[in-house]
């Protein structure tokens, strides 16, 4: 018990660490950032990437990877400036349609046994099809309570930060706390014993797929209450994005081991380095590159940790 309590420290401690030092290293080269509106423009997107990288953690959580996050967050902002804006129901309609779509292919992808990165790859091209058809030109215009929403300036607190630490506080509740979760998380780390134990895998991976649609629904939507409009590509980074949000926030690609406050913060740590690197004016590359670095230096030090903690536990 003691060594799983180190483990479960172990990944939310480093990603939480990096958060920190990067902040630090922001803050000493550039002072000004210390402040309500510079804590405001480096967030700005946090929203967005933070909700796509919970619903890819949904996904990660059963073992499976969901390589069209990007193109379907795209295409949920293409609704949302168009028909959410224009017609509601029918944009409310649309989207609920997209969710049910999710949990059917998490149920093809079960009972075909299928392998995950296939389908979703496929599905990219579906979504992003949609998205073009929606809005072949840059366009569209975001739902007035959107904008509202996304650009409220709460006391003390820029919206961005306090709608991170509500992500991250509700997916803690919702995949570790409640009963729900801990079904959700047995799926992708003993799926025999769930269903043993009389729960449906089908129904769990159908629930876990629409849940990691909704959530990628609501990123596309804050995606255009930021921007005030879309595009067929508006989010096509979201895909490596979030799976790098989950990855540097304690996540691991099998046996359910995720960690939703961690990745919100990993999310957050990437959020804090592209928007750093472009307030120094640095090329966008360079923000890949920088991202990427940020990642592998993370995992390095959690494998570095956790072999100490293994010995450590042995003696």
């Amino acid at each position: 018990m003691k060594a799983r309590l180190s483990a479960d420290s172990i990944r939310l401690l480093i990603p939480a660490l990096s958060l920190g030092v990067l902040l630090a290293a922001v803050f000493y080269l550039q002072p000004r950032a210390m402040s309500y509106t510079g804590l405001n423009l480096l967030f700005n997107l946090a929203v967005p990437i933070a909700l796509a990288t919970i619903a890819q953690m949904l996904v990660m959580t059963i073992n499976d990877l969901d390589l069209s996050m990007g193109t379907f967050v795209s295409f949920a902002a293409c609704v949302a400036a168009t028909f959410l804006n224009d017609t509601p129901l029918l944009g409310i309609a649309i989207l609920a349609g997209a969710v049910g779509v999710y949990a059917v292919i998490g149920v093809l992808i079960h009972v075909r046994d299928l392998p995950s990165i296939v389908v979703t790859l496929g599905m990219s091209f579906v979504w992003g099809g949609l998205a073009v058809l929606i809005l072949p030109a840059p366009g569209g215009s975001a739902p007035t309570w959107i904008r509202a929403i996304m650009t409220s300036r709460p006391p003390l607190v820029p919206m961005a930060i306090m709608a991170s630490v509500l992500i991250a506080f509700v997916s803690h509740y919702l995949i570790v706390r409640s009963s729900f979760g801990v079904v959700l998380r047995g799926v992708g780390g003993n799926a025999r014993s769930v269903e043993r134990a009389g729960w449906s895998i089908i129904g769990a991976r159908a629930s876990m797929y629409a849940l990691a649609g909704f959530f990628a629904v609501l990123s596309g939507i804050a995606l255009v209450g930021l921007t005030t409009s879309a595009d067929a590509n508006i989010a096509l980074r979201y895909t490596l994005l979030s799976i790098a949000g989950v990855i540097l926030g304690g996540g691991e690609f099998v046996g359910g081991r995720v960690s939703p406050i961690g990745a919100v913060i990993g999310a957050l740590t990437l959020t804090l380095a592209g928007s750093f690197l472009s307030f120094l004016r640095i090329s966008p590359d360079w923000q890949i590159g920088a991202q990427g670095a940020i990642l592998i230096l993370v995992l390095t030090l959690r494998l570095a940790l956790n072999r100490f903690e293994g010995r450590r536990v042995k003696s």
